[in-house]
């Protein structure tokens, strides 16, 4: 082979290479992985983050966006007195923490929609019901506007308005929110496929 041929030779060997590296970098820019997975889609308006909170949990410990940031988390809106969807949600809701509780930067977030009735003591006894560690599945209360227009407004687990004290928000849905404070992924907490895939998405958004 000639002195020609081998330098031609190589540089085209280089050239391939340096494609199939810009290649493989574009997809981990826009897909989130060297094969190609597809990042999860970031829900809402562009921009869109929740907005800023104050709740008490069941250990009567102040939660706010603080607690929050960098991690991964769940929000769910239930209330104590529920027969129909929210045992269900949370019996669900438990696999998703039996998995992730020993993660530090994972936590649930369940918004009482009845304040006046689950007081702390309320929210204390149900969650020991659950299993729950205060440390990372929070149980909260609070005003009851203020909990209603982040459903509404941040994880856009409820299309209503706030009507007054007679509102109430009786909603099904799960919202999976990332370190940024987006919202990743909405999913129905009585359906075991929908929470089957909120695991392999939390599994997803760990790996980002």
């Amino acid at each position: 082979m000639s002195k020609k041929l081998i330098i031609y030779t190589a540089f085209f060997v280089l050239l391939s290479g340096s494609f199939m590296a810009y290649y493989a970098f574009m997809i981990k820019e826009s897909r989130g992985s060297w094969t190609g997975k597809e990042k999860l889609p970031v829900l809402g308006a562009p921009g869109h983050t929740v907005q800023g909170f104050s709740f008490t949990d069941q250990d009567s410990n102040q939660v706010t966006q603080d607690n929050v940031k960098g991690k991964i988390y769940v929000a769910e809106y239930f209330f104590t007195t529920c027969t129909n969807i929210c045992p269900v949600m949370n019996k669900n809701m438990e696999k998703v923490y039996a998995k992730y509780k020993d993660k530090p930067n994972f936590l649930i977030l369940s918004h009482t929609s009845d304040p006046d009735y689950d007081s702390v003591r309320v929210l204390k006894a149900y969650a020991e019901q659950h299993g729950a560690d205060p440390k990372n599945w929070h149980f909260l209360t609070g005003d009851k506007r203020q909990l209603y227009k982040l459903a509404r407004e941040s994880y856009l687990v409820d299309d209503g308005t706030f009507t007054g004290e007679d509102d109430f928000i009786h909603t099904q849905w799960f919202a999976l929110v990332d370190g940024e404070g987006r919202i990743r992924g909405l999913y129905e907490g009585t359906k075991v496929k929908d929470v089957d895939k909120l695991i392999a998405d939390i599994d997803r958004l760990m790996q980002e």
